[in-house]
């Protein structure tokens, strides 16, 4: 029995290795890779410089495989598209990762994918942008809409870094502060160079009042940046409310010198009938 048993597995592995040897090479999955074996991409440089890598792609089966390539985070460029591998090759396909000039310095992250017989193959890309990092930021074009109170201005990006805004408001008036909003962080990002104009909404602005508007910008390891507007508000109904009180004050200072005008006639008329 137990020889029966050893020569049943011996036949059963037998057999399987059959299998494995007799399995067509076009099974085995093909690879994309960065050259020499590395595990990832890795391109080093200045802004505004094109850097270059390969990626290889292995083919171990029994017919030609046709891969698709394409970039993804990053401006990848292909000395081909399209390549078509022959059976048990691998074919080098050089790649360029253009880094535009307004690229900040540091870490950037992209991908290569491969994409071929159903399946798709990802390569990690990793950037590293060399220079000095500069974070400027400054706040431009501060207007005043009278109308609504809504306050238009626009954020640039002096510097290499990006930025993440934040935002403080404040407005005085002839008989004080009639707007002060503390500093807090906006919905924005801002790469080098780019520049966003925003609204900012003040829903009750005073119906009369000359104002000064001052926007202070900031992000970190940037300078405060401070701009500013003039604007004076003067609602119809104010300045109706306004006129009314002026008509009054102006009323009562006829009738007080009329009294006195009054009294003067009739003391110098008793005076006389003396």
């Amino acid at each position: 029995m137990r020889a029966a048993a050893r020569s049943g597995l011996a036949a059963a592995a037998t057999a399987l290795l059959g299998a494995v040897a007799a399995a067509s090479p076009g099974a085995q999955a093909w690879t994309a890779a960065p050259a020499a074996g590395r595990p990832y991409a890795y391109l080093e440089g200045p802004a505004g410089s094109v850097l270059q890598d390969t990626l290889s792609l292995t083919n171990p089966g029994a017919r030609p495989l046709t891969v698709r390539l394409s970039g993804q985070g990053a401006p990848v460029t292909f000395a081909a598209r399209s390549v078509t591998v022959p059976a048990r090759t691998r074919a080098d396909v050089p790649f360029a990762v253009t880094v535009t000039a307004d690229t900040p310095p540091g870490e950037h992250r992209g991908t290569v994918r491969a994409t071929a017989a159903d399946r798709e193959v990802r390569v990690d890309l990793r950037l590293r942008v060399s220079g000095p990092r500069l974070a400027a930021l400054t706040v431009e074009d501060v207007r005043v809409d009278t109308t609504t109170g809504d306050l238009r201005y626009t954020l640039v990006n002096r510097g290499t870094t990006v930025l993440a805004p934040r935002l403080a408001v404040r407005a005085d008036g002839v008989l004080g502060t009639v707007l002060d909003r503390p500093v807090r962080p906006l919905a924005l990002t801002l790469r080098p160079g780019e520049r966003a104009t925003r609204t900012e909404p003040w829903p009750d602005p005073p119906a009369l009042d000359a104002v000064t508007v001052r926007l202070t910008a900031t992000a970190p390891g940037a300078a405060p940046a401070t701009a500013r507007a003039e604007a004076s508000f003067a609602s119809g109904p104010a300045l109706t409310g306004a006129a009314g009180l002026l008509l009054a004050a102006a009323g009562g200072g006829t009738y007080a010198v009329r009294r006195r005008g009054g009294a003067r006639i009739q003391r110098a008329s008793a005076g006389a009938n003396t």
